[in-house]
């Protein structure tokens, strides 16, 4: 008899535990829509996703450049990353070294070629001659070894500071042109 009891028990709390259950995921779960910016892909959804991205390409023994993210996804059919909170650091033959810092980017990993962009402020790249380049988008071309941009730019430092709209610039010559609206101040 009591036997019967206990099994009657048993069976009554695990039905209540079972609705319980059911309950917390019908009411607890949420659906959440990503924003246009978290998935910059139009065709689909990334293969994976990296906490602590880091990508560091090299040739003939010596590193070039490295590219660190707080996060990226990687879309495998097409080649690319997606990155957040983005550092990178160029290197060049003579030891210098060139630090870029963007809220977002993207790598080629079949070109090596990499896009950076900066929503708040701009991107500053410091020169070793003393001259400053601010934008608020960059790319690398790996095989040309070109940083480029169409959008606004200034290039600063000893007494000019030279403003337009399109830059196409070798870093290791430090060799640049401005394409559109050049403006040039001197100043001392």
């Amino acid at each position: 008899m009591w036997q019967r009891w206990v099994r009657g028990s048993l069976l009554g709390l695990t039905i209540v535990l079972t609705s319980f259950l059911l309950y917390l995921l019908a009411t607890r779960t949420e659906s959440v829509s990503p924003s246009p910016s978290a998935n910059p892909s139009p065709r689909g959804r990334s293969d994976a996703g990296i906490d602590q991205f880091k990508f560091i390409q090299s040739h003939a023994g010596a590193v070039q450049w490295k590219v660190q993210a707080q996060r990226a996804r990687v879309f495998e059919a097409e080649h690319r990353a997606a990155l957040e909170q983005v550092q990178v650091t160029l290197y060049g033959p003579q030891g210098w070294e060139l630090k870029l810092e963007g809220d977002e980017g993207t790598i080629d990993l079949a070109r090596k070629d990499f896009v950076l962009v900066k929503h708040e402020g701009q991107i500053e790249v410091r020169l070793q001659s003393g001259y400053t380049i601010k934008t608020n988008h960059l790319a690398w071309g790996d095989q040309e070894r070109e940083v480029t941009t169409a959008d606004p730019v200034t290039i600063a430092g000893h007494g000019l500071i030279v403003q337009g709209r399109g830059l196409v610039g070798k870093l290791e010559m430090e060799e640049f042109r401005i394409a559109h609206d050049v403006h040039v101040v001197i100043t001392q």
